[in-house]
């Protein structure tokens, strides 16, 4: 490690890293609510002396992109970017992208938390709070990064761009304004929860709404009508057969170790307009887990396919075919090559820090790589604190040191991927 490297890894400092964390946590941004927390992201870029471009998106205009896509109804929303480094392209060095989006999911049945799901909490060594993990931690750690150069007095020869986006948890279209707006790079770090985990590859995951038919009856009198809940058990059945074959023999070697890299779940289900009432149709919609270089027209059909195949046996499904529709968010799957210098850079600061080789694996989830690597055309990785199983769920925890490392590991991967003065 330089001592430039030293300087920076040695200002990182934890105490306001988790201040900004609590104020973010506070603000509950979930979907059409995330603008005052992209208002005070673009505060703590400008105090840290980033050049901050903050603006309006125009949704009627980003709707017409043909990778638009939304899980929810989207008419206003901010996009904010800091810069730090040669922004005005007069550097020789490269620019590198620090990626976090601000939005979070809902915090569900806030009597199932220990703690208050919008207040930070400290306890044993852990921070608690809705998007401590999915990703209001990392994105803290990339401005805290961007903090600790400033600090240290580091002149990068390239640029360092922080971007906060909205809009990742329904389909990625802050990413995607982001992107239209120009700011892109010569290598990214989407500051997701890997565990340290080098990612050149994700997944992505196609939503779904399947619509299976009945016929309503009085429930007195239930052999009278069709139940689209028992016409429904061959479907259910034929698509978890045709998960386990997508998962057998999973030949990409970063996805091998995985029990289920390409899951297909299905998370609602809603039937029936009353408890003594033979249900008129049965709705389920869930993801679709599709492979990196996987066709997404082909993904589609054998999902398509299989559910008429479960209906051949029925007569019923045969004159009432179960209908898909692909609705919501569409992400598609995303790779890096693993000899990119934004991994290679990434991989020799985890190594510096941490003491020990760098990870490489797949992540099963979509993020907004997909966008980066397929719109932006930047070579992306994902890599960040804290596991993906503790988000999206009550008592959404991270131990409060890996926050800092990933920090440090940022801090030093930017003066290595952008250059500076003294190297």
């Amino acid at each position: 490690m330089t001592p430039e490297e030293r300087r920076a890894a040695e200002a990182v400092d934890a105490e306001r890293l988790f201040r900004l964390l609590g104020d973010l946590i506070a603000i509950e941004s979930v979907a059409n609510r995330e603008t005052p927390a992209q208002e005070r992201v673009a505060e703590e870029m400008r105090a840290i002396g980033l050049e901050t471009d903050m603006w309006e998106i125009d949704f009627e205009r980003l709707r017409r992109h043909p990778a638009y896509t939304a899980d929810v109804e989207r008419h206003e929303g901010l996009g904010v970017v800091g810069t730090m480094g040669h922004t005005d392209g007069r550097g020789e060095g490269r620019t590198l992208i620090l990626n976090g989006h601000i939005d979070v999911v809902p915090a569900g049945e806030t009597e199932r938390w220990t703690h208050p799901p919008f207040e930070l909490t400290r306890h044993a060594g852990r921070l608690f709070g809705r998007g401590v993990v999915d990703m209001k931690g990392g994105l803290c750690c990339a401005l805290e990064a961007a903090q600790a150069l400033r600090d240290a007095g580091v002149d990068l020869d390239g640029a360092l761009q922080i971007q906060s986006v909205i809009g990742e948890e329904d389909g990625g279209s802050g990413m995607l304004a982001t992107i239209e707006r120009g700011h892109t790079g010569d290598g990214a770090i989407v500051v997701e929860p890997t565990q340290f985990v080098i990612a050149p590859a994700q997944a992505g995951a196609l939503s779904f709404r399947l619509t299976v038919a009945g016929l309503a009856a009085h429930g007195a009198l239930r052999e009278e009508g069709v139940d689209p809940v028992e016409k429904f058990i061959p479907v259910f059945q034929r698509l978890r057969a045709l998960e386990a074959a997508r998962n057998r023999d999973v030949a990409d070697p970063l996805f091998r170790a995985e029990a289920l890299p390409y899951a297909l779940t299905m998370g609602r289900l809603r039937a029936g307009i009353w408890p003594s009432t033979v249900a008129e149709s049965l709705v389920v919609e869930g993801r679709f887990g599709v492979a990196p270089g996987e066709d997404l027209a082909e993904a589609r059909r054998a999902l398509e396919d299989a559910v008429a195949e479960a209906a051949d046996g029925d007569a019923w499904l045969l004159d009432h075919p179960p209908a898909v529709e692909w609705v919501g968010a569409q992400f598609a799957a995303a790779r890096t090559d693993e000899s990119d210098p934004v991994v290679s850079t990434l991989a020799s600061a985890v190594q510096t820090l941490g003491g020990t080789e760098a990870r490489l694996g797949g992540m099963r989830y979509g993020a907004d790589m997909r966008l980066l690597v397929n719109q932006g055309h930047v070579p992306t990785v994902l890599f960040g604190p804290g596991d993906v199983r503790r988000s999206h769920r009550p008592d959404e925890s991270i131990r409060a040191r890996d926050l800092v490392e990933a920090a440090r590991i940022l801090a030093v991967a930017a003066i290595r991927f952008c250059g500076s003065a003294a190297s």
